[in-house]
């Protein structure tokens, strides 16, 4: 029985794509860096469908060898990559912003996504079948002021979809770039760490929910084996471009 395997798990597009997977009865591997709400999903889900848990930061690629030793019998059957750890921090100009965000940014949306995917594909190659959906963002596409670093992530992304696909060519591995606008998830609490400031972000407005995307997800995984849906960019209707929204007064 194939597996699918989530990042970034415990929270936001990935938990909510868990269970709508879970609800399918999909076998699942779970990793996040919160053990204790792993462990809380792990109890939830396995009501449905069987549930593979790992804490780990994929940002460490110490720890992601270490998760590839011990998964090393549950990574053949794995059949669906989704690339969904990420984060922002911060939204100061270039020239004040803090370096260590830079570093984090780096590590978890490029570096983190980079080495799953290292550890990943190889077993799909083997057995000629997968799919890899990377979690981007409309970040990646159109740079706004504030988001230097945090938008050349999401770049980043689109380009390793887009050669991922050209090295897998003549496979029957399939590559996905799932990118959001708007989206209301713990996204902006983690990078101001103010739940004011969070709140802020989506007022007057009806932002994409996790459900969306994870719904969208399930679409793109669900085209017969001939259809590879190589890019989505999603907003919410109030949201025309990345910096144009419309706010309810």
């Amino acid at each position: 029985m194939s597996i699918t395997l989530i990042t970034g798990a415990t929270s936001g597009i990935g938990l909510a794509l868990a269970r709508k997977l879970a609800q399918q009865g999909t076998e699942l591997i779970l990793t996040g860096r919160r053990g204790e709400r792993l462990d809380k999903i792990k109890v939830e889900l396995s009501k449905s469908t069987k549930i593979h848990t790992f804490t780990f930061d994929v940002s460490s690629r110490k720890a992601v060898e270490k998760f590839l030793n011990a998964g090393q019998e549950l990574l053949p059957r794995v059949s669906a990559l989704i690339n969904n750890a990420g984060l922002a921090c911060g939204a100061d100009k270039l020239q004040e912003a803090n370096i260590d965000d830079w570093e984090t940014m780096i590590d978890t949306n490029m570096k983190g996504l980079l080495y799953m995917t290292r550890a990943i594909v190889p077993y799909m190659i083997k057995t000629n079948n997968g799919h890899i959906v990377n979690i981007g963002s409309a970040a990646g596409r159109w740079a706004y002021g504030g988001g230097s670093v945090y938008c050349a992530t999401k770049f980043a992304v689109r380009a390793i979809s887009e050669s991922l696909r050209i090295d897998l060519l003549g496979t029957n591995i399939r590559v996905s770039n799932i990118e959001p606008g708007m989206l209301e998830t713990e996204f902006s609490l983690v990078r101001f760490g103010d739940s004011e400031r969070a709140k802020k972000v989506y007022e007057g407005v009806s932002p994409l929910q996790p459900e969306d995307i994870a719904d969208t997800i399930l679409w793109a995984l669900s085209r017969p084996p001939h259809v590879n849906i190589q890019e989505i960019v999603i907003f919410p209707t109030a949201q025309a471009a990345i910096t144009n929204i419309y706010r309810r007064s």
